[in-house]
């Protein structure tokens, strides 16, 4: 085990925090009120480690799992673990009960107190990566979009919550945003998900394109999966298009952090744009200059 490895086994709670920086958009940007951050830190914790879970990314040595009470041959069994870990997450919302037995839900328990958060964000974050062990491929794009519902909008929902801005429009643009977000992401993973043994392009499009999977697999994509891509890319942008007014309903320091998210997806598909939709080689990134100037035209309202 390297040196890296090792602390990370020796402190989870850790390991799961640090992953922040290397997200494709900022999770507690320094600009944001000290107490904003530590209650996005906790939230990011908790959908951090979810999706860990669900995609067996924990770090060595096994501590998630006994911290979580599941030991021996179910320490690898990711439907127990989730499991285990939503039982834990039962004791956040339980002011009688016990504390969480994991770090990492002890330190959201005093966000969900502050701001009177529910389980429901958080529930759909464990059912979307309990789906993701059983449901590898999507026929339409509209079971994509329900599937986006509990991946990705919950931490929009989220966000709002913590900072006091929840309203029904603006969780409705919120939705739309991350939605977005999320189909940005499948985009740029494709190869590493097909990796994974999952399809997030719906086959009912892959179809439409004469794309198959093997063409997925190709070290560069060909024509039909470009054309594929750019017309998932299409839709991500309509629906950042959707919700970017959300950016424009709040003033302060929460705009900037709005747009942040809005400019970051716009960037990608930006980035994916200029790979000529070839993302097969790998993730398109955007730049810094790039990804600025998207900031910018989503401060103005543009874009």
């Amino acid at each position: 085990m390297t040196p890296v490895a090792a602390a990370r086994a020796a402190d989870p709670e850790r390991a799961t925090l640090d992953k922040a920086a290397a997200e494709n958009f900022p999770v507690a940007p320094f600009f944001l009120p000290r107490s904003w951050r530590d209650d996005l830190m906790a939230v990011y914790g908790f959908a951090r480690l979810v999706d860990d879970i669900g995609d067996g990314d924990l770090a060595p040595g096994g501590a998630d799992a006994r911290l979580l009470g599941v030991t021996g041959d179910a320490a690898d069994d990711r439907l127990v673990l989730l499991d285990a870990f939503e039982a834990d997450l039962r004791r956040v919302f339980d002011p009688a009960g016990p504390e969480p037995r994991h770090p990492l839900l002890r330190r959201l328990r005093p966000t969900v107190r502050r701001h009177a958060l529910t389980p429901g964000p958080f529930l759909g974050l464990i059912a979307a990566n309990r789906q993701d062990q059983v449901v590898k491929r999507y026929e339409t794009y509209d079971d994509l979009l329900a599937y986006c519902e509990l991946s990705a909008n919950p931490v929009g929902r989220l966000v709002l919550a913590v900072t006091g801005a929840s309203t029904p429009e603006r969780i409705r643009r919120s939705d739309a945003i991350c939605t977005a977000l999320q189909l940005v992401e499948h985009l740029q993973d494709v190869a590493e998900d097909l990796g994974r043994d999952r399809v997030y392009l719906p086959a009912a499009d892959m179809k439409r394109f004469h794309v198959q999977e093997r063409d997925l697999a190709a070290p560069t994509a060909g024509a039909s999966v470009r054309a594929l891509v750019a017309y998932q890319a299409e839709r991500a942008r309509d629906l950042l298009n959707e919700g970017a007014p959300l950016v424009g309903s709040v003033q302060g320091r929460l705009r900037l952090l709005l747009a942040g998210f809005v400019a970051g997806g716009r960037a990608a598909l930006h980035a994916i744009a200029a790979a000529e939709y070839d993302v097969l080689p790998g993730p398109p990134k955007p730049g810094t200059v790039q990804l600025l100037r998207e900031a910018g035209a989503t401060l103005r309202g543009k874009g």
